[in-house]
């Protein structure tokens, strides 16, 4: 597949504060790349960057194998949807969607034709003479992205579209937007803070912090290997367990020693191939840590520890316990009966365990 948008080594300062530092990345064309991270990490001034509303200082962006570095925005070929939609409050719901194309001088006959085309894709043809204060929010984000349809860019840009949406309209519009990308094989690129918009639209996924790509990866990778601590924090609700460690080699395999929170140590057998350094941090999804009995695993390791917490929610009870130091969140069925206080057995799948060295937070 040929690239249709390449950054390379970006860099972006405000002043003497920098904000995006050697920024690389490079997406193919149908492609759906979601830039995920925190408040602040640079993710939305990158979008700007590639949108042209933000001046590079230094490195190269290219859409369609072209330099864009001094190309103005309306040359770029792309189209942006806003978080605050930015629709023109005087117009209706029609002008709204056609008055980019009425400006680049297209007929009549072609402006009605994309009219149609999209309120019946994005279901607002009953709404075209309507003025966005009649509208709800989903129905404003609905004619946003219905102004950016019908312009067929080479690219689209979206800015947290969907943070002022309640939960429910939410699920709604993200099942929306997916469908979109499937139908057109349009290419993408999303910015976001919440990590379960992240997980469920992209093909492929750029953690950033503090100005710095942290990752990048299918949804699969990032959400399997994370490459350091903070991706394996930041990315899965609830969050990665990451337990403090200590190991002993014998023979072939590793001994994971895990201190519990009455004092005791708690002994895990790594049975796969790998090198481990004498302190570590483990990092475990909440799935992988369940009832015992509950699956047979190949790796299955067995902790029994007091229940703190138990939180019920509908297909699944998070149950929360103590390892050393660290409250840690396993997930068991929702028809399993667990008592606050109560010593039970948690069955841990090390095959699907990470690693990480405490002192860098690098994946070992």
């Amino acid at each position: 597949m040929s690239s249709i948008l390449n950054i390379k080594n970006v860099n972006k300062n405000f002043g003497k504060i920098s904000v995006l530092n050697d920024i690389n990345i490079n997406i193919d064309k149908g492609d759906f790349l979601v830039l995920v991270g925190p408040s602040g990490c640079g993710k939305s001034t990158l979008l700007n960057c590639i949108a042209g509303l933000e001046k590079i200082n230094s490195g190269d962006i290219f859409i369609d194998n072209k330099n864009m570095s001094d190309i103005a925005p309306k040359d770029r070929d792309i189209a942006m949807v806003f978080q605050s939609y930015a629709l023109y409050p005087t117009m209706t719901v029609e002008k709204n969607i056609t008055f980019g194309m009425k400006v680049r001088g297209l007929s009549d006959e072609i402006q009605q034709k994309k009219l149609i085309e999209v309120s019946r894709q994005l279901q607002i043809e009953t709404l075209l003479k309507r003025k966005p204060g009649q509208l709800s929010g989903g129905q404003r984000q609905r004619v946003a992205m219905g102004r950016a349809l019908v312009r067929n860019p080479k690219l689209f840009l979206f800015d947290e579209p969907l943070s002022n949406l309640d939960a429910k309209l939410r699920v709604e519009m993200r099942t929306e937007i997916k469908r979109l990308h499937y139908d057109l094989g349009a290419s993408m690129v999303y910015v976001t803070h919440d990590q379960i918009e992240a997980m469920t639209l992209a093909t492929k996924i750029v953690v950033m912090k503090n100005g710095f790509i942290q990752q990048i990866g299918t949804p699969e990778e990032i959400y399997n290997h994370p490459a350091n601590i903070f991706v394996a924090d930041f990315m899965g609700s609830p969050a990665m367990n990451l337990i403090h460690a200590q190991t002993k080699k014998e023979k072939d395999n590793y001994k994971i020693n895990i201190k519990l929170a009455n004092g005791e140590v708690a002994s895990l057998t790594e049975k796969r191939k790998l090198k481990l350094p004498k302190d570590i941090i483990i990092g475990i999804r909440p799935e992988n840590i369940t009832e015992n009995g509950s699956k047979n695993k190949q790796n299955a390791q067995v902790i029994t520890s007091n229940v703190d917490i138990v939180e019920p929610a509908g297909s699944d009870t998070y149950v929360v316990t103590k390892l050393g130091e660290t409250e840690v969140t396993a997930r068991f069925h929702s028809e399993t009966k667990v008592k606050i206080g109560s010593k039970i057995d948690f069955l841990l799948d090390l095959e699907k365990a990470s690693y990480f060295n405490p002192s860098s937070g690098k994946r070992i």
